[in-house]
């Protein structure tokens, strides 16, 4: 069957990749390494900077464009790696290595089902966007992309590891860096202001502060407090500690307020590395979650972000593998999960109707 001549090409393209690596902001060789894998199937790819484009041969004017995008970059290897993540090794119904789950599975499982729309004709123009510096929220990434497109794109399904279930929407991301500040002195004579002190106060408020508006489908802010520097010897008091504040928000409040109901809580001086990370959210009724009801597909809110951040479009995150694997030691997708992922993209995308 074609779905099966997909399956073994994808597990080749994905052993390919793998060996080439791709780490966020060095794309260069994956990219090239993708654009001839493209070509030598038979599609025409163009690059926008080290992201990698196809559009449908089928696709005609005046019609609804669906984008597939997955990413080519990897975040680093773990410390916990007990063998080359740049190996691709096959091993009990198992494919490793580093990108293999994230998001390396929806990538190939991508690529092979707008192979196989290539030759179907749809109610709608298909577009193959395949993005670099996700990881890093690079500004040469998909945003690149969708500046430089001569045609609207309606919707998106963007392929990250979920299990090929339904992401109908994404809580945003807000990370902020603290900076507590004190007056230096001898530890001994109980001198100055202790900056980690103030940092230890400051964090308290932030973990407690009290973020009213909950939504019934994102819950609460959620705050965390993921690093902390301070002091440089035991005998003196720290003038200056820093931390990082980990902020998941929900559509009930935007990252901009936030940052300033923080900030006017705290001593600390709070600096947003980015306020454009907001919550994704696709609503009732929309073709694309209409498809998923339809096909009985779990839907859910995903806690991680995506690509989806910087897609000014509807759209779902949807793909082969498990979030829980991303970015861990030793990272790996299962074979059949890229096999079920092919045959559900194809399943959806029939029965998706823009």
């Amino acid at each position: 069957m074609l779905e099966d001549a997909l399956y073994r090409h994808a597990v080749a393209l994905l052993k390919g990749k793998i060996a080439v690596p791709a780490l966020s902001g060095d794309e260069k060789a994956a990219a090239g390494y993708l654009c001839a894998q493209l070509a030598a199937a038979g599609l025409s790819p163009f690059r926008v900077g080290n992201n990698v484009c196809v559009w449908s041969q089928r696709n005609r004017d005046g019609r609804q464009t669906l984008m597939l995008n997955s990413h080519i970059d990897t975040v680093g290897a773990a410390s916990g790696y007990t063998r080359n993540p740049f190996d691709p090794l096959e091993r009990d119904g198992r494919l490793y290595g580093l990108g293999s789950n994230d998001a390396g599975a929806s990538l190939v499982a991508m690529i092979a089902v707008f192979r196989y729309f290539n030759t179907v004709d749809l109610p709608f123009n298909l577009l193959l966007a395949l993005s670099c510096e996700e990881e890093t929220s690079g500004e040469g990434g998909i945003e690149a992309v969708l500046r430089t497109l001569p045609a609207t794109v309606d919707c998106a399904i963007v392929g990250e590891p979920t299990g090929m279930k339904a992401a109908v929407g994404e809580r945003g991301l807000l990370v902020v860096d603290g900076t507590a500040r004190g007056v230096g002195g001898h530890a001994a004579r109980d001198e100055g202001v202790n900056a980690i002190d103030v940092a230890m106060q400051d964090i308290d408020r932030i973990r407690r502060y009290p973020f009213t508006r909950v939504s019934p489908l994102m819950g609460a802010v959620k705050t965390s407090v993921t690093v902390i520097h301070g002091g440089m010897q035991h005998n003196v008091i720290p003038d200056r500690c820093t931390f990082v504040v980990d902020i998941r928000p929900n559509e009930c409040y935007t990252n901009c307020e936030i940052l300033s109901l923080l900030q006017a809580a705290v001593q600390s001086d709070l600096q947003a590395r980015s306020l454009t990370h907001r919550c994704s959210f696709t609503p009732d009724g929309h073709p694309l979650r209409v498809a998923a009801e339809r096909l009985g597909i779990d839907c859910f809110i995903s806690p991680t972000t995506s690509d989806w951040v910087r897609l000014p479009m509807p759209a779902i995150k949807m793909g082969p593998g498990d979030s829980a694997r991303s970015h861990s030691a030793d990272e790996f997708v299962y074979l059949h999960e890229i096999d079920d992922g092919i045959r559900g993209y194809i399943r959806f995308i029939t029965n998706l109707q823009l």
